[in-house]
């Protein structure tokens, strides 16, 4: 146990360094980024108006700024408090954005989210449990009808970078209790940019 608490340690410590530069991750400067983003926002918004929807993991807040105008409500969840502070001031011209500082794992509303948005954010669980937890986590809190976008690098990148499952693993665990509704292959030039992006309907209804 104890070294999986140092394992998680120096993941948020090279995290929290990362969130340092000026564009953690190119998520802004790179076509890639960028494309995967235009996807992302074109799944989310599939099923028209949001209530209320979910971010898992917000970066800078590139994504973020993209989706707020479409929500009625939005709550981002991210397990680093340096991220959760960009992306707050980079989206400050919004007033219905709630920031919540936890690990997805730990996160825990009755409330109910007609979308949820989780993407390259999986990966970082230590191991197959924890990423099988946080997906029925996701699940509960998905409502009857509701929508989750899901995204993630390929296992193979996924297991280069040390990680314990990618995109492929997820989504064979997200399809045990959600409807695949579309699939979007993201590639770019580089041997890392290559990823999937599925958009999932809860088929449970009330």
């Amino acid at each position: 146990m104890g070294a999986k608490v140092v394992s998680q340690n120096k993941k948020y410590q090279l995290l929290d360094l990362e969130l340092a530069s000026d564009d953690p991750w190119r998520l802004d400067g790179n076509p890639f980024e960028r494309e995967r983003h235009t996807q992302m926002l074109r799944l989310s918004l599939s099923q028209g108006v949001i209530t209320h929807a979910l971010e898992v993991g917000c970066a800078a807040g590139a994504f973020t700024e993209k989706l707020a105008p479409h929500c009625e409500r939005l709550t981002v969840v991210d397990v680093m408090p340096r991220a959760i502070g960009r992306a707050c001031q980079r989206t400050k011209r919004w007033s219905h954005i709630t920031w919540i500082a936890s690990d997805i794992q730990e996160f825990s509303t009755p409330e109910l989210f007609d979308l949820i948005v989780v993407a390259e954010v999986l990966y970082y669980l230590e191991d197959m449990t924890e990423i099988r937890a946080a997906i029925r986590n996701l699940v509960r809190m998905l409502a009857p009808g509701g929508h989750l976008v899901f995204g993630s690098a390929r296992d193979a990148a996924c297991r280069r970078w040390g990680h314990a499952a990618g995109a492929e693993s997820v989504i064979t665990m997200l399809n045990e209790t959600l409807i695949e509704v579309e699939r979007v292959q993201c590639k770019g030039q580089s041997v890392n940019e290559d990823g999937l992006l599925v958009y999932f309907r809860n088929p449970v209804r009330v």
